[in-house]
This record gives C-alpha cells, structure tokens and sequence, in this order.
C-alpha cells in the first residue's frame, strides 16, 4: 500500500525539490534502504534496520561538511536520496568521500538518480575534495549508466567479496575526480 501510495505521487509529480536531509526524513530513509536490504545484494547489510538503529547513520551529516545527505522530494514525499561519507578512517583520506544513492524502487527510471547526484556533487565540489568514490554490487546496470554518465571511471573489481542470498557477489569500485563543477 505503501509503495502504491509513492507510485502514485510520483506519477502525478509536479513538485520536486532537492533538499538536505533532517531528522523528520529518517523514517522515509530507513523505509527506502530497508527495501534494498530485504530485497537485494546492492547493499551488503543482512538485517534491516530501524530508526533508531539508522540513527548513528544519519547522525554524522551536515550540510556544512563534506558529508552530506541529500533528499529528493516529489509531492512532499521523500523518494530517494543521495549521500558523501567518509572514505576511510585515516586522516590522509580525508579529501575523499564514498558516495550513495537509493531511490524508492518506484522512483527509478525517471532521472531522479541524475538530479540527487548533480546537487550532491555540486555541493561537494564547494569543499577541499579530490575524490569520490562508488562501490557497485554487480550486476547493476542502472547504477554503472548513472556513475558513468557523471565521469566515474572504473578503479577495481573486486571478486566475490560478498556473501548474501547464499551466494558471493562482485563489486565494481569507480571514483570521479572532484573539484570542477
């Protein structure tokens, strides 16, 4: 039901807006990763989550930083988002970002990905970063035709890294350089 109700107003969508993420939106984020959860190996996680156990998740963006979430609203209703994190925990990584995105399964195929990742990466390239990375579970076909048609190139395929659904899964890491809108 919940999932017709989004279909429905995506397909009547005459308002979109491209927004930071605040707190009132984490039930609407944790919905939509939840779907990848149960129902794919886009994500490595097993288990869903809740929003108290997204929470720590959620907690280290700010719209200031270069760790940002982003959120694509269509009829004031959150279909996706779009995220920079941390790279890796050591400091000399610190010019580079991992970035995400999810869209409600619904929203898919509408550019809605491409209007997420263009604010997002308009924002980031406002801060000192060098680098963006995308770790791709494959097979993904969407998502290497939108990290490509942002100039991700692609750096490492690493083989069966994953277990989930009772099988291994490669994932395909692409970077793009930042710092030039």
């Amino acid at each position: 039901m919940v999932y017709y109700f989004v279909m429905h107003m995506i397909k009547s969508s005459t308002a979109n807006a491209v927004r930071h993420a605040n707190e009132a939106d984490l039930a609407s984020l944790t919905r939509i990763y939840n779907h990848y959860v149960l129902n794919t190996a886009i994500t490595f996680d097993l288990e869903p989550f809740t929003v108290a156990t997204r929470r720590p998740w959620f907690d280290q963006f700010d719209p200031a930083s270069t760790h940002q979430c982003l959120v694509l609203e269509v009829n004031q209703q959150v279909v996706g988002y779009a995220s920079s994190a941390a790279f890796r925990p050591k400091a000399a990584y610190d010019t580079s970002v991992e970035c995400s995105i999810y869209l409600d399964p619904q929203a898919s195929g509408q550019g809605y990905g491409k209007m997420l990742y263009g604010e997002l990466f308009r924002n980031l390239n406002q801060h000192d970063l060098h680098r963006c990375y995308g770790i791709i579970t494959l097979p993904n076909l969407q998502s290497l035709a939108l990290h490509k048609s942002f100039d991700f190139s692609e750096v490492a395929r690493l083989n069966e890294v994953g277990r989930k659904f009772g099988q291994y899964w490669d994932t395909l890491w692409v970077e793009k350089t930042l710092g030039s809108v």
